[in-house]
C-alpha cells in the first residue's frame, strides 16, 4: 500500500515538458546565437547552434576552465608565480605587454584573461600549468570532449586565428556552462569592470560592456578577429536565474551586445526557475524486523525546475509513499515518488529515497526483543 499526500505548487513553477524548442524569430544579428539556462541545462532558443565557426578569444573559457579546475583541486594557487617565457610574450594582440621572464601571480595573470582578453598571460598560463602550449591544447580539447563539445576543435589556448581551430555557439555553452556552474569564484573577475595590475602602472577595462550596462551581468567572454567577427558568450543572473547567450560571427561588436541582450531579455521575461518540494514535511517510514524503527523520504535528483512563464498554472503536487518496508532497506533505495501535474499530464517526476540503511534482524536478536517484550509486559 502507498500513502499519498497532495498539494497545489503555485507560480513561477516549470512545464518541464513543454518548453518551447524555440521562440519565434528573435531580432539577433549573427551567424549562429543560442540562449542556455545554467541549472539544468535546458537550451532555450538557438539558430545554427552546431555550426563550426572560429571563436576567437571566446575560446579563452576553456582556458580559464582548466585555471579554475586545477585551482579548486588544489594543484594550483592564486599566488603562484608564473614566468613569462619568450613564446608568451610573442603572442600579439590584445595583452597587458608582459616581458620575457616576468613574473606575475596567477589571480593576475587570470583577472587580465577575463578582463582584457590578454593572449601574453593565457599562454604563460597554458604553459606553467601544461608544460608547454601544446601540451596544454591537448587538455583543452580532451575536456571539450568530456564536455560533449562534438562541434569543437583547439588548436591554441587563446583564439588567435589559425585554420581548423573551431566551435559552435552550443559547445560555447556547454564551457561556459561547466565554468560558472561549477566554478562560481570566476566571478571575481569576470564582474571586474575597471581594475589595474602592476601595482596600478597599468590599467584594465572590461572588454564586455554588458558588465557596466545590462543588469544582472555576470561575465563571461569577448572576442574578436577578422574572420570570426564579433563573438561573445555572456552571462546573467535575475531572481536566482543564470543565462548563458552565445554570440558568434556577428558583424559588429555593438550588434553582438545587442544580440546577447535580446536573447537575455528574451529568456528573463519568458522564463523563470523554481524548486520542486513535497507540499509538506515527509513521516518517517517503518520499517519492519529492522535493527532501526524507520526511514526519513528525502527527494532524490536535481528539485531545480525551468519555468515557461506563460504556460504557469496552479499545479498539483502529489507524494505517494510505501505505508511501511521491510527489512533490510539500503541508503538510496526508493521509497516513493514525488510527482508533479497540470491538467492530468505528469510535467515531472522525482524518487523519494531512504535516508538511511537499515539491516535485518537475525534470528538472535529477535528472540532477544521478544524475551525482552515479555519479561516487561510481565
Amino acid at each position: 500500500m502507498k500513502k499519498i499526500i497532495s498539494g497545489l505548487l503555485a507560480g513561477t513553477l516549470a512545464l518541464l515538458l513543454a518548453l518551447p524548442a524555440r521562440a519565434e524569430s528573435l531580432a539577433v544579428e549573427a551567424g549562429a546565437c543560442l540562449l542556455m539556462e545554467k541549472t539544468t541545462g535546458e537550451v532555450l532558443y538557438a539558430v545554427n547552434e552546431h555550426e563550426q565557426l572560429e571563436p576567437a578569444s571566446v575560446t579563452k573559457i576553456m582556458t580559464v576552465l582548466l585555471v579554475m579546475e586545477a585551482i579548486d583541486a588544489g594543484t594550483l594557487h592564486y599566488d603562484d608565480m608564473v614566468t613569462a617565457s619568450a613564446y608568451a610574450c610573442s603572442m600579439g594582440g590584445s595583452q597587458i605587454w608582459l616581458k620575457e621572464n616576468e613574473q606575475m601571480s596567477v589571480e593576475e595573470m587570470l583577472k587580465a584573461v577575463c578582463v582584457v582578453s590578454a593572449n601574453d598571460c593565457s599562454v604563460a598560463l597554458a604553459e606553467h600549468l601544461a608544460g608547454s602550449a601544446d601540451a596544454f591544447v591537448e587538455r583543452m580539447n580532451q575536456r571539450a570532449g568530456e564536455l560533449g563539445m562534438n562541434d569543437t576543435n583547439f588548436l591554441n589556448p587563446t583564439g588567435l586565428p589559425i585554420q581548423g581551430h573551431v566551435t559552435s555557439a552550443y559547445d560555447i555553452a556547454l564551457m561556459s556552462r561547466e565554468l560558472i556552474l561549477n566554478h562560481p569564484d570566476i566571478r571575481r573577475f569576470t564582474t571586474i569592470w575597471m581594475d589595474s595590475l602592476r601595482n596600478g602602472e597599468f590599467g584594465l577595462s572590461n572588454t564586455n560592456k554588458l558588465i557596466r550596462f545590462y543588469q544582472g551581468a555576470t561575465g563571461l567572454k569577448t572576442g574578436s578577429t577578422d574572420n570570426a567577427l564579433y563573438c561573445l558568450s555572456a552571462t546573467a543572473e535575475r531572481d536566482g536565474m543564470e543565462l548563458i547567450a552565445v554570440i558568434l560571427k556577428s558583424p559588429t561588436s555593438t550588434q553582438r551586445f545587442e544580440g546577447a541582450k535580446t536573447l537575455l531579455n528574451y529568456g528573463f521575461a519568458a522564463y523563470a526557475l523554481t524548486q520542486a518540494q513535497p507540499p509538506e514535511p515527509l513521516s518517517p517510514i517503518p520499517v519492519e524486523l529492522g535493527d532501526a524503527p524507520s526511514v526519513t523520504p528525502r527527494l532524490a535528483g536535481n528539485p531545480a525546475i525551468l519555468a515557461a512563464k506563460e504556460k504557469v498554472k496552479a499545479m498539483e503536487v502529489q507524494v505517494e509513499l510505501e505505508e511501511q518496508l521491510s527489512a533490510p532497506v539500503e541508503e538510496g533505495q526508493q521509497v516513493g515518488r514525488m510527482v508533479v501535474t497540470s491538467g492530468g499530464e505528469v510535467l515531472s517526476e522525482l524518487p523519494l529515497v531512504a535516508d538511511r540503511a537499515v539491516a535485518r534482524l537475525t534470528y538472535w536478536q529477535i528472540l532477544e526483543r521478544c524475551l525482552r517484550a515479555a519479561f516487561m509486559g510481565g
